[in-house]
């Protein structure tokens, strides 16, 4: 793969229906501001077009190849045309658009595969609306790892990392009812889940000796087995390995004392059983400037971190402020 330091970011469309074109036009508008790199978009011109109109939004829209995207960025926003033709109004997702929305991703990486791209910034997308189109995956995360084998060969586990300045957290279990965590979270899933996260901390953030903080699954970490032994039998086993491996971990931590300003001092993330365990603290601290990221793929991928918003699409309102903080990221991760 040809890495090109001075190549643009790729931006997916997403659901065309949601707030993603909205944000991207304002990301563009804001590009001087909070300086950004150059980026395109891959969709479908006239529709972000329409978007911009229909919004009175000052911004530009010129079709373009990634090629000329760097170019093409100081005057207008670039878009790839993907030759789909958006259906659904904003906030009337429509099934017939879920091709496109797929195809844009599948798109977005064959430009970080040939170098057109250094890196992927996703916007928000409607697994309902994916699913009923036929699309086999839970979701972004898991698709992005079936696309990485498709182009890299061999076996890629994804992990989901929500970043900000002040925190960043990754839940070893995500989108699972919680009284199947117990079940699902077992040694192997936790020390390959900081393997990757330790890796990814050096190679992608920089962090030299990567601090990995583990929360406990219940509360006061189980008290010595009085409220639960998973941190006896699973947790404290898998730190143990960890620090084997000669990775910096610690815990099992009460979650409910880990996230004020002095103890996350201590530690570079936080790997929590659940997945609100970690995503509240979060979201507390930075609800608008969290970025999503996907850890363990051999290319940078983040997310604003919030769905597709149908109930405010078309509307104006939308915040690209998370969208921002995700080219932003990828800009550092891949430069």
């Amino acid at each position: 793969m040809k890495n090109d330091r001075t190549a643009p970011l790729a931006l997916t469309q997403g659901d065309p229906s949601g707030v993603g074109p909205e944000l991207a036009l304002k990301a563009w508008a804001a590009r001087g501001a909070r300086d950004l790199p150059p980026f395109f978009a891959l969709g479908d011109p006239a529709h972000f077009a329409r978007v911009a109109t229909a919004l009175a939004l000052d911004v530009s829209i010129e079709a373009a190849t990634p090629a000329q995207a760097g170019e093409v960025f100081a005057r207008a926003l670039p878009v790839v045309p993907l030759g789909c033709d958006v259906r659904g109004a904003p906030g009337q997702p429509d099934p017939a658009d879920a091709g496109a929305t797929i195809l844009s991703i599948e798109r977005a990486v064959e430009c970080v595969v040939k170098g057109e791209a250094r890196a992927l910034v996703t916007n928000p997308i409607a697994k309902s609306v994916l699913y009923a189109a036929g699309f086999a995956h839970p979701g972004h995360t898991e698709f992005l790892a079936e696309l990485a084998r498709r182009h890299y060969g061999g076996e890629h586990r994804a992990v989901m990392m929500l970043w900000c300045e002040e925190l960043a957290v990754v839940p070893v279990t995500i989108h699972v009812a919680l009284k199947e965590v117990s079940r699902l979270l077992t040694r192997e899933l936790i020390v390959a889940t900081g393997v990757i996260v330790a890796n990814d901390l050096k190679e992608r953030f920089g962090v030299a000796h990567p601090r990995l903080a583990f929360a406990g699954l219940n509360p006061h970490a189980g008290e010595g087995g009085a409220i639960g032994r998973e941190e006896i039998e699973v947790i404290a086993p898998a730190i143990a390995e960890l620090r084997a491996k000669k990775i910096d971990a610690s815990g099992p931590h009460p979650a409910d004392t880990m996230f004020h300003a002095a103890a996350r001092a201590r530690y570079d993330v936080a790997i929590c059983p659940t997945h609100d365990q970690a995503l509240i603290p979060i979201k507390t601290l930075a609800f608008d400037r969290g970025v999503n990221v996907t850890l363990g793929l051999p290319f940078v991928r983040t997310s604003p971190d919030h769905g597709t918003a149908f109930d405010i699409a078309g509307k104006g309102v939308a915040d690209a402020t998370s969208l921002i903080e995700a080219i932003r990221l990828a800009d550092r991760m891949s430069a």
